[in-house]
């Protein structure tokens, strides 16, 4: 937070205009459906706040890190689909909503950044808190405006009722994203004592509340999704008809809501596996009200673990992968996809970023690949082919359903994804958490939901992201993360006081990185302990007190489904801290890894020794 000063500037713009030049972009914006704004306290920005505040149309939240407000309203957008827009006050306040900005690209997560900043007659000198703010997060932004000062001009009122509308398109676009607005403000900042009028040229006539819009005046926008060409169907067709083997990757997909449900159904007409990632939205299947269509077919869920084996990836070969989404979690998958490059593999994209970074794509078809692929006609599948993956990821199922003890965060990944509600949303963590998930959490009940960073699998914001999701979302929210992660934005808490709806934080407390074990690194001593695995022996409980937060300690699985149960039943956040040990706990998934193979090479018929690779 920066702090308020005095620069010696001198009053240029009447107040009357600075509030109603900040009123009608606060009215535009609630015009195209904002909902959420979160406050990083501050004094540049009072304009803004204040026609926020008296427009009474948006429900407010305040944060007092600017880092953390910035995940907080990314992670109302994950959840809801339309962007929060934050606001803070000029300087290094605005540096701290870059991680947000690059994980709202990067996931491509609908966000508004409102800054404010001194008058440009002041930039470049010595004036207080006056730093270069314009492209502030370079490339980052969908779209970014430095704009002009406040005006009484009837146009240029309306050109910003204007900018306050395509923001709101940009940020949901294909692909959606963050949008960078700059505003500065000349002293005084405060407002009049009653709202001023506005002009009548395309804004709401005087007497409106603060010039704010009817509600049956609100227009919320909507992202418009390119549907693909006939040539793209045709194609799709051709290659289909041909395939005897067709698999189906659906990697995470910012709008999982909608197309993720549906996949499963399509996939099963069309004899292709589905290989569905943990943020694809086709782990737990919506309802045919979602849909619009019946839905069936089970998604293979097990194949981190069994396609680190060569030898599986060869017998369970495809001769045509159909991808959608970004590239998946998986690392084995992702080898096994390099593995299979002379298969040929078609890219399905509905916006405009690059989706294939290994460069394996024989066709990339912009459109909207989830209506491409509903529209598409099956060909001659053989008959064993879906069998042969189904076979391989129930012998996998089986193993993990009885993971040892000590395999802590296994067990810990199937029980979160086991207690979200039908109507619920699980939040999952970057690093090892998403890929524990991915490994061992297998699918979620119907109409569940999953979420996570992983545009830029960053750690830093994620329980601010967690609440953030369930405010927009207001549904019964389980967060699984990591120590570290729970520790970096132990700030975040400070938004529990807000929630209405019953949130359980699940940190997995192995005192330290556990992801470091993954790697050769692990092999250094000293150097690896205190540079990598970086143990820090903090207890959470004092924390989760001073933020009035419930705090429970699960040693078992029976303890943590039995927490994770009684947190859910009640409204407000709750923190259940499982511990583990880093070292046992490494060892314990490499044999689990070791076990899901050697099950799915049975399954498969496969004989000798597994080669897996446990990296």
């Amino acid at each position: 937070m920066s702090e308020a000063s005095s620069s010696g500037e001198s009053p240029a713009i009447p107040r009357e205009v600075t509030e109603g030049w900040a009123a009608a972009f606060v009215a535009g914006l609630h015009a195209a459906g904002v909902d959420h704004l979160v406050v990083a306290p501050g004094s540049r920005s009072t304009p803004l706040v204040m026609a926020f505040a008296r427009h009474g149309g948006f429900r407010i939240h305040v944060q007092l890190d600017e880092r953390s407000a910035g995940f907080l309203a990314l992670g109302i957008g994950k959840a809801t689909g339309v962007p929060a827009a934050v606001v803070t006050t000029s300087g290094t306040a605005t540096a701290n909503l870059f991680p947000a900005v690059v994980e709202a690209a990067q996931s491509e997560s609908p966000l508004l950044v409102l800054t404010a900043d001194r008058p440009p007659r002041l930039r470049g000198s010595d004036a207080n808190q006056a730093i270069d703010q314009v492209r502030l997060y370079g490339d980052y932004p969908r779209w970014q405006e430095d704009l002009p000062l406040p005006s009484a001009d009837p146009g240029a009122r309306s050109a910003l009722s204007d900018r306050a509308h395509r923001a709101v398109a940009e940020a949901v676009g294909v692909p959606a994203g963050a949008v960078h607005l700059n505003f500065p403000f000349e002293k005084p900042l405060e407002p009049v004592g009653v709202a001023a009028a506005l002009s009548p040229d395309r804004e709401p006539k005087a007497g409106t509340a603060h010039g704010a819009p009817r509600e049956a005046e609100r227009t919320p926008v909507r992202a418009v999704i390119r549907t693909g060409s006939s040539d793209h169907l045709a194609l799709l067709d051709g290659l289909l008809a041909a395939s005897r083997r067709p698999l189906v990757v659906a990697g995470p997909d910012p709008r999982e809501r909608e197309a993720g449900p549906g996949l499963p159904a399509t996939a099963d007409r069309l004899g292709a596996p589905l290989l569905a990632d943990p943020l694809s939205g086709c782990r737990g299947a919506g309802s045919t009200e979602e849909v619009g269509a019946d839905v069936s077919g089970t998604p293979v869920t097990h194949y981190d673990g069994f396609l680190r084996d060569p030898e599986i990836a060869d017998a369970l070969k495809p001769d045509l992968v159909v991808r959608l989404g970004s590239a998946p979690t998986s690392a084995p998958l992702l080898t096994a996809l390099e593995r299979w490059s002379d298969v040929h593999q078609v890219v399905l994209d509905p916006g405009d970023r690059h989706r294939d970074h290994l460069r394996l794509a024989r066709d990339y078809l912009n459109g909207d690949g989830h209506q491409l692929l509903r529209r598409a006609t099956s060909g001659a599948v053989e008959p064993e082919w879906a069998e042969r993956w189904a076979s391989a990821d129930r012998a996998s199922a089986g193993v993990v359903s009885d993971l040892p003890a000590e395999f802590v965060e296994g067990w810990v990944a199937g029980a979160c994804t086991g207690a979200v509600p039908e109507d619920g949303l699980l939040f999952v963590s970057s690093s090892m958490p998403i890929r524990d998930v991915d490994a061992y959490g297998g699918g979620v009940v119907h109409g569940a939901r999953i979420l996570g960073n992983r545009g830029a699998s960053g750690i830093d914001g994620i329980t601010s992201s967690i609440l953030g999701a369930a405010l927009g979302s207001g549904a019964p929210t389980v967060g699984l993360l990591g120590d570290l992660a729970f520790f970096h934005d132990s700030n975040g808490l400070l938004a529990a006081r807000e929630v209405d709806t019953p949130v359980v934080l699940v940190v997995v407390h192995n005192d330290g990185g556990g992801i470091f074990h993954r790697l050769p690194i692990a092999r250094y001593e000293p150097e690896f302990t205190s540079l990598f695995a970086t143990p820090h022996g903090l207890d959470f409980r004092p924390l989760c007190e001073m933020h009035a937060v419930p705090c429970t300690v699960a040693r078992s699985l029976s303890e943590l489904r039995a927490a994770l149960m009684e947190g859910l039943s009640e409204t407000g956040v709750g923190v259940i801290v499982v511990p583990s040990d880093r070292e046992r706990g490494h060892a314990a998934r490499l044999r689990a890894e070791g076990a899901v193979v050697a099950a799915a090479r049975q399954a498969l018929g496969l004989s000798g020794p597994a080669e897996h690779d446990n990296d």
